[in-house]
């Protein structure tokens, strides 16, 4: 009975003395720094409009930092603009804009180091070199930011959103534009990135490495200099994401490098240079995607093994599948394929003959790029038609043998 009313005392006390402290350009208190120093763990900071130019404001205490009239936290391209340094921190309502540039310590408009349960969510974020950057952090949350820049080379702009080394985060509903990488994950674990916007990046719309057991679901990456990049990592979930308008020679909808049981499922893939190019991976499901308008549906190389393409629809595409190799280790079973003219004459849904989706014209493109100027010539024309009927280059168990005569609704 003691223990409970010790108990009902403390939580009493904490709601007596957690206090609002108000900033405002015409009260008693005009400065950011000023609150901050002020406040003890259980404070909320409410920050009024107005352009508070103070440098690097640190958050060295659990409070709710507010911004109330999105007032603008400017870096002036000096100093780091806003550095959490607590647990249990959020940051809502602001506009954080410009901070320095360097490539030695990475500046950000936020940046989170080594702590755990923080929120930033509601801010817009403009021309910063980082936008937001959660260092060796845990259960933290990243939700509804505007993060935008403007960077036209890989090495004048840094990440949007970038997190190294943590765990059970949380990134969703933001849009990012303008940075290198949209997201970024390096050795990150157990996190889930969902219902983001990202376009318009100088390199990749999400980059991830070296991070086990992570989820993408609901993302739109649209027009990115290179796509997406998935690399070095096992265990991962990509469902129901857009891949849209990545154009460019090394342009990718999905890169996916040494990459191993992970689940591809419910996602569109439309027009793309390549809608996913796979680099040394093994035991993937490829399932339920839509292939739609790309110059390559998939580029599966050689170092491919184990990996299972099943019930997808490849529609337009002017070459559905590309391999650099003879060697087939990799299943393929029950797609939708608009270039199949075979027949269904047991009614069964599926095409009695055998779709062999790797065309010849796929294979001497592959190993000799420049042959793409023949590219519709009656030549090539020719050359199809006749690998169709007496096959000699492509591989003869490169095939699908069970060729849906619809299209998923997927």
């Amino acid at each position: 009975m003691k223990k409970l009313a010790a108990l009902l005392l403390l939580l009493l006390s904490s709601v007596v003395f957690a206090r609002t402290i108000t900033v405002n350009k015409y009260g008693a208190i005009k400065s950011v720094r000023r609150a901050l120093a002020m406040a003890i763990d259980g404070d909320t900071v409410m920050v009024n409009a107005g352009v508070y130019k103070e440098g690097n404001l640190i958050i060295g205490k659990k409070i709710i930092f507010l911004g109330k009239g999105w007032p603008v936290l400017d870096g002036q391209k000096r100093t780091e603009v806003l550095s959490v340094q607590a647990d249990g921190v959020t940051v809502s309502g602001f506009r954080i804009v410009n901070s320095a540039r360097a490539s030695l310590y990475d500046p950000c408009g936020v940046k989170v180091y080594n702590k755990k349960n923080v929120t930033i969510s509601g801010n817009r974020l403009d021309n910063n070199f980082f936008g937001i950057y959660l260092q060796n952090c845990s259960n933290c949350i990243v939700k509804n930011n505007v993060i935008r820049a403007y960077g036209t080379q890989e090495q004048s702009i840094g990440n949007g959103i970038h997190c190294w080394k943590s765990t059970a985060l949380r990134i969703s509903g933001n849009h990012i534009s303008g940075h290198r990488d949209g997201i970024y994950f390096e050795f990150v674990t157990a996190s889930v990135i969902s219902n983001n916007e990202s376009h318009g990046n100088v390199r990749y719309g999400l980059h991830f490495m070296f991070s086990n057991d992570d989820s993408y679901i609901g993302n739109n990456f649209k027009g990115n200099g290179a796509g997406v990049a998935v690399m070095f990592t096992r265990n991962v979930k990509m469902y129901n994401n857009t891949f849209e308008e990545n154009w460019g020679d090394a342009a990718y909808g999905l890169l996916l490098k040494e990459i191993s049981d992970s689940h591809i499922s419910g996602n569109r893939f439309v027009r793309n240079t390549s809608g996913i190019c796979m680099e040394g991976t093994s035991r993937i499901i490829v399932e339920k995607n839509t292939f739609s308008a790309n110059g390559w549906g998939m580029k599966i190389q050689a170092s491919c093994m184990d990996n299972t393409i099943r019930q997808n629809n490849f529609l337009g595409n002017t070459f559905d599948i590309s391999t650099n190799g003879s060697l087939v280790l990799n299943t393929f079973n029950k797609n939708y394929w608009d270039k199949y003219e075979g027949y269904d004459l047991d009614k069964n849904g599926f095409g009695d003959v055998p779709y062999h989706p790797l065309s010849l014209f796929a294979v001497l493109t592959e190993k000799n790029p420049s042959a793409m100027l023949l590219f519709r010539s009656f030549m090539i024309t020719l050359l199809d038609k006749s690998e169709k009927v007496l096959p000699s280059i492509t591989p003869d168990n490169f095939i699908d043998d069970y060729p849906l005569m619809k299209s998923l609704k997927l």
